[in-house]
């Protein structure tokens, strides 16, 4: 039986990429914090045992998960390794080191597909880690490639299929050197991750390559090089942040808040922009949708006088989306910041952080890290399909908890981010129509306008290391009519990305879609195709 007491890896630097699951073993203790929580909510706990009981499981698991907060309850699979008949093909070749071995069936998998796409030049899977005592303990699911996420944290691990002749052409590269380069040389679909259990990963028996520091610094040469200016933080875990230099002087940043009455939110909001935003060129632009309060309006005054903020009358019904899109057509920035009026910045350098990555040739929208209330995680990106639509990315998780694969730690690649704050080039913006205010007034609006941008040829990123709070829809009333025009805007996301929704490449299939991000496994995927 495997000894009781927190999960710890080896301490050497090649196990570092595992280190996001060592906090994470259930105890009786958090069992316990479960238990006080139910009593002090009975009507909390008694809807979620109606749900429960009346076989409304996904509801029931996700109105728990907001009481209790969410936490990986990752049961893995059995993963059979295979035989000493099924050594590492000469056709592609496979670099499996010592501590990892191959699963049974992972040779005819990886040459299947080499075979159906001659553009493939190397590819990756997912891995089982085993214990000490060699049972199951944590499955490694993996998302598609992503350079960025690659750079803070080296989540492919050494487990890689590359085609012979890619393994010649790229000299004594190895490791993520060798995948980028491959991506570099080749084009964006020339890297792939195969959605299925290729290899076991033994960290507890394998002897690590090489001097802890050595590979630490190989890490940190390798991202230096790529980002020639950059300075490379290294944070808990060993995780890598690229800070990229920013033009001098700093370009105009236009911040855009809507609002409607809500003076206690706005000001809060608006003192924690000014107080907390280290970017001295900055301009705030409030879109006032019929704001009726005296308290209200005795703000919009102030604010103008002392030069604060413009006030923008946007009225009519509440559109969100066309709020936004006229604050834009009138902001003098080069960048343009949506912010809700119920958010507040926490730390200095959110914006900083958000337009190394957004000012970026190929960067589109930049998303934040965002804290509810209680401090917990209330956006980490979104993810599609999950739940049936989409949902944001680790939400309820602790707020500094380092999420599934550093993901909460790490810059990487979403399929979309919150516009609750989201940071893009007003170029960009504009290229791509800004937000469609006919068929998203409300909702999705920040979902179309990412994977319009996507399209357009732009990444959209995830900057855990910009972090602000979030209450979210502290200001929204949910009326009759509110609820028509939130289904019509369902059914137009569908219609229009469908085959987005279905598959999500930077979240892994094997996860159950029915449960909330990242907190339990699906059951295995039987035929998923290469992303």
């Amino acid at each position: 039986m495997r000894a009781p007491g927190p999960l710890r890896f080896p301490p050497h630097a090649a196990f570092d990429a595992l280190r996001f699951a060592e906090p994470l073993r259930p105890s009786p203790w958090r069992r316990l914090a479960a238990l006080r929580l139910l009593v002090r909510h009975p009507r909390e706990a008694l809807a979620i045992a109606r749900a429960w009981l009346g076989g409304k499981r996904v509801r029931a698991r996700n109105l728990a998960t907001a009481l209790l907060g969410a936490a990986h309850r990752l049961h893995p699979h059995p993963v059979p390794e295979a035989g000493p008949e099924a050594a590492p093909a000469t056709f592609p070749v496979i670099l499996c080191p010592p501590g990892h071995s191959l699963a049974a069936g992972a040779v005819a998998l990886i040459e299947d597909a080499f075979r159906a796409e001659p553009s493939l030049q190397a590819l990756y899977g997912d891995a089982l880690v085993l214990g000490a005592d060699g049972a199951p303990l944590l499955p490694l699911l993996r998302p598609a490639f992503d350079p960025d996420f690659l750079l803070a944290v080296d989540a492919v691990g050494p487990v890689v299929a590359v085609r012979r002749s890619a393994l010649e052409e790229a000299g004594p590269a190895e490791g993520p050197a060798l995948l980028l380069a491959l991506h570099d040389r080749h084009g964006p679909r020339a890297v792939r991750h195969l959605p299925r259990m290729l290899s076991l990963w033994r960290p507890f028996a394998a002897e690590p390559p090489g001097p802890s520091k050595a590979v630490r610094e190989a890490r940190r040469a390798l991202a230096q090089a790529r980002v020639p200016g950059a300075v490379v933080e290294t944070g808990p875990d060993g995780v890598l942040a690229i800070r990229r230099p920013l033009p001098d002087p700093l370009p105009l940043a236009s911040l855009i808040v809507p609002t409607r009455d809500r003076v206690d939110l706005l000001r809060t909001c608006l003192d924690s922009l000014r107080a907390c935003t280290d970017w001295p060129a900055l301009e705030i632009i409030v879109c006032d949708n019929d704001s009726r309060e005296p308290e209200t309006l005795a703000c919009f005054r102030e604010l103008e006088a002392a030069g604060a903020a413009r006030v923008l009358a946007c009225p009519g019904p509440f559109n969100f989306a066309a709020m936004n899109n006229r604050a834009a057509s009138i902001a003098r920035g080069q960048l343009l910041g949506f912010v809700n009026n119920d958010v507040e910045a926490a730390q200095s350098d959110w914006l900083r952080r958000m337009a190394e990555e957004a000012l970026r040739p190929e960067v589109g929208a930049v998303g934040a890290k965002l804290l509810d209330g209680a401090g917990r995680i209330q956006h980490g990106g979104i993810v599609l399909g999950t739940g049936g639509l989409v949902t944001h990315a680790h939400r309820h998780f602790p707020g500094d908890a380092p999420g599934y694969l550093h993901r909460l730690a790490a810059t990487h690649r979403v399929s979309a981010v919150t516009a609750a704050c989201l940071v893009v080039e007003a170029r960009k913006f504009a290229q791509v129509g800004g937000f469609d205010e006919a068929a998203f007034a409300v909702d999705f609006n920040d979902v179309d306008l990412c994977l319009r941008l996507d399209r357009a040829g732009y990444r959209t990123l995830m900057v855990p290391g910009a972090v602000l709070h979030h209450r979210e829809a502290a200001s929204r009333r949910w009326t009759p009519e509110a609820r028509v025009r939130h289904a019509a805007e369902v059914a137009a996301l569908r219609a229009r990305w469908d085959a987005a929704l279905a598959a999500d490449p930077w979240y892994h299939p094997g996860f159950d879609p029915q449960a909330p991000t990242y907190t339990r496994l699906g059951p295995p995927p039987d035929a998923s195709p290469l992303r």
